[in-house]
């Protein structure tokens, strides 16, 4: 994969698209949350601070719901363990970083940034340090922005529905998706995750269908790879495009973006 842009300019290029969806959607997030008598300067830290879409929306509602803060720090801990994995599946193409910077670059993930930053390391791009930073923190500063206006001037909106921007969010995981599935068991997982999410949601379940549909559908998908590779006798621990181009090449990269 070749880069003819500026680290800055790639960095930029990536978090464009993100930006377009963070905005409407943090202006959403502001205005639920002070309509759930959360203060508008602490809608406005938890965008810097917290930084999850999701988790910020859960933790809106239940607090506006009157719930128990003990409630509130689960449900929000559980929303957020799949930057957990994120990060482990990252990881490995950024081994040659040192833990400091591992550390701040985790800090600005998100599904979004993930997803643009793991395409591109499987089409064989070399990492660079600049881009990486530049895209997380400029889609961030999208995001609070967005909280920014819809905390103080939320008031000006009564019902963000017409506007269609309470499904920005799910347009742009939709907008995401897509691309990853690359293969047929891409789009059986993906196609059996959303049914399995929306059964136990139509059984009841809250917050816990998406938790538990994504552990059942990704677990579906390591049984058929399993059972794919026992049929064709084909190693499971293949190197993923681009690692060792980027392991090659870490102490030069080091060097020049530490």
């Amino acid at each position: 994969m070749t880069q003819s842009l500026s680290p800055v300019a790639e960095g930029l290029r990536r978090g464009v698209p993100i930006m377009l969806g963070y905005l409407p959607v943090g202006f959403a997030f502001g205005v639920l949350a002070v309509k759930n008598n959360i203060p508008p300067a602490l809608a406005v830290a938890m965008s810097v601070l917290m930084f999850s879409g999701s988790g910020q929306f859960v933790f809106a509602s239940m607090w506006g719901a009157g719930a128990s803060a003990f409630s509130i720090i689960a449900a929000v801990l559980i929303v957020n363990l799949r930057y957990l994995l994120q990060s482990a599946a990252e990881s490995p193409w950024l081994t040659f970083l040192p833990r400091l910077q591992r550390f701040l670059l985790g800090l600005g993930l998100t599904d979004e940034t993930f997803a643009v930053h793991v395409t591109a390391f499987q089409q064989g791009w070399q990492c660079n340090l600049i881009t990486l930073f530049v895209c997380n923190h400029s889609t961030q500063l999208a995001w609070v922005s967005g909280t920014i206006i819809g905390a103080f001037c939320g008031e000006l909106v009564q019902d963000v529905k017409p506007l269609g921007l309470d499904y920005a969010l799910t347009a742009m995981f939709l907008a995401l998706l897509v691309p990853q599935c690359v293969s047929r068991l891409h789009v059986v997982v993906a196609v059996c995750t959303a049914a399995f999410s929306i059964a136990f949601k139509s059984i009841g379940m809250s917050q816990w269908n998406i938790a538990l549909a994504t552990v059942l559908g990704a677990s579906m998908g390591v049984y058929l790879l399993l059972r794919k590779a026992n049929r064709d006798g084909t190693p499971l621990d293949t190197p993923i495009s681009g690692t060792n181009r980027t392991n090659t090449d870490a102490p030069q990269q080091r060097r020049t973006h530490a």
